[in-house]
């Protein structure tokens, strides 16, 4: 029985397949965690959706801000990517998006010791705050008002948590954080535009802002006694430090598809190439 956390996919199927087979995986006694971004850009964003559906309790997965996106797309609210369209014309498409909406945001395992969540968790919050705002959206999503509910929560402000701030404003910080976040300001607040690999490539440990700090990294950032999974920084890829590890290795750009088991200490990264994408 292993347990294994997977990266972005973003869907590119056939990289799963052959990342699986690598794997041995086997859905009788062996579970997988998915960061997030089960969809959009790639080549098979159906058939990816319809495996890890079927997947049942093997699988569970994490809605990442293209999976929101496909969300908003459905009600109206957003163009879909024009990855989607064979998605879209599926004619189990209802039930897929049924599915995709009840997905959570965070998902903890403390006997593992880990949590995961597809952009990470904010500095500022222990493990009870995040869990508690995870659940307080994964409400809103599978609300009978959930296209209300979205129209409301896409932006970018708030980007400082303030947890008495009004309904949609602490509600769209939350999502925000659970699905978009990758640097702080250096008073806490969140930078949504910068994209780039937190570390030059000649020397590991030099940021490349002084005015930008990765989340993981914030100097006050709080405990959470378990280490944190994530996906949605394709440009840092793999890193694993600071009781966090980035398993978002660019797969739908050619890069990799990368995993690794948690049930064991090891932590050992498994990847497989993505040269059919890119």
């Amino acid at each position: 029985m292993a347990t294994y956390a997977i990266g972005d996919l973003q869907g590119c199927y056939d990289p799963l397949m052959r990342l699986l087979d690598k794997l041995r995986f086997d859905p009788r006694q062996d579970t997988l965690w998915f960061a997030g971004d089960l969809v959009n850009r790639g080549k098979q964003s159906l058939e990816t959706l319809r495996f890890v559906r079927s997947l049942r309790d093997a699988a569970i997965c994490i809605l990442g801000n293209h999976d929101i996106s496909l969300i908003a797309a459905h009600h109206g609210l957003r163009k879909p990517h024009k990855s989607l369209k064979t998605l879209l014309d599926a004619p189990d498409y209802p039930e897929l998006i049924t599915w995709l909406t009840q997905r959570p945001l965070l998902h903890v395992d403390t006997t593992l010791g880990y949590a995961i969540s597809h952009a990470g968790i904010p500095p500022q919050w222990d493990l009870t705050t995040a869990q508690t705002c995870a659940r307080e959206i994964e409400r809103e999503l599978r609300s009978p008002t959930v296209a209300d509910w979205l129209a409301h929560v896409y932006g970018d402000q708030p980007d400082t948590w303030n947890p008495v701030a009004t309904k949609y404003d602490r509600q769209r910080y939350i999502l925000n954080a659970f699905t978009r976040m990758r640097y702080c300001r250096p008073d806490g607040s969140l930078e949504f535009n910068t994209k780039g690999n937190p570390f030059e490539s000649n020397q590991s440990s030099s940021l490349i802002s002084t005015e930008l700090i990765p989340w993981f990294k914030y100097p006050t950032k709080q405990t959470l006694g378990l280490t944190t999974l994530f996906g949605h920084w394709s440009t840092l890829g793999y890193y694993n430090g600071n009781y966090v590890i980035a398993l978002d290795t660019g797969c739908v750009w050619g890069g990799q598809l990368s995993a690794i088991r948690i049930d064991t200490k090891n932590q050992q990264l498994i990847s497989i190439q993505c040269d059919d994408y890119g």
